[in-house]
């Protein structure tokens, strides 16, 4: 009976010890900096590639934001100029806007007097040209989507390899702190490769989301100016 309570009581300071190991403080959170300085080389590849897809982002969705603003009185004030044939101050008020819309609407003006399908079709390669225009950088963007993990698991890679290699080199004095170690910090290139694809995917969607909605109002505009185009014709 005496061994019985012994083991009980060798059992629940066990317990307790074990209980006591969970509750302790956890380490001190590792450093932001220090974690990326860890992933060696390929983090500074992760780095660029991030400050060139925040650059494109900013610069195209300042861009995309101008060209999705729309004069609600620009198609009719075109309407009465073409209905008073004061063409080129249509053309003027075109400029004055500077918008997708505005500029293929100006193309148009300018092909006026020519046949219903020869206006259509400066019209389209106008609206084209300006779809083109607004694209610049996307496929930049989409290609750091794609590399960006894929040069993360590269690191991941590397790392591995190195660390393998110091345990090869260590002999009979293997540590498992080094195998350990070395994943830790080939991990970190995966950890960046994924945010920094994850963020670039994002971003990319979200303008081309923005240049398909240009491109709609584009050919909404074309459609209205070759309904001026038809008015125009038929009361001449």
């Amino acid at each position: 009976m005496k061994m019985l309570f012994a083991q009980v009581a060798e059992s629940v300071s066990i317990a307790q010890d074990t209980i006591m190991s969970l509750t302790e403080p956890v380490a001190e959170s590792v450093n932001v900096w220090e974690l990326a300085v860890k992933g060696g080389w390929i983090m500074i590849v992760l780095a660029l590639l991030s400050v060139v897809g925040v650059y494109i982002f900013i610069e195209r969705f300042t861009t995309l934001r101008k060209a999705v603003k729309q004069n609600p009185r620009f198609m009719q004030r075109v309407r009465d100029n073409v209905k008073d044939n004061d063409i080129k101050s249509a053309m003027n008020y075109c400029i004055n806007e500077d918008t997708p819309i505005a500029r293929v609407v100006e193309r148009g003006l300018k092909n006026i007097n020519l046949s219903a399908s020869a206006i259509r079709e400066g019209l389209d390669n106008s609206a084209n040209i300006e779809v083109a225009t607004l694209e610049k950088g996307l496929p930049i963007l989409s290609t750091i989507a794609a590399v960006g993990p894929m040069i993360g698991f590269l690191g991941t890679v590397t790392g591995m390899v190195q660390a393998f290699w110091e345990m090869a080199n260590a002999g009979n004095n293997i540590d498992i702190s080094l195998l350990s170690g070395g994943i830790y910090e080939a991990m970190v290139t995966t950890v960046g490769g994924l945010i920094v694809g994850i963020v670039a995917i994002f971003a990319y969607n979200f303008l081309v989301i923005r240049v398909d909605r240009v491109q709609n109002d584009l050919e909404n505009g074309i459609i209205s100016f070759m309904e001026i185009v038809h008015e125009k014709k038929e009361n001449i």
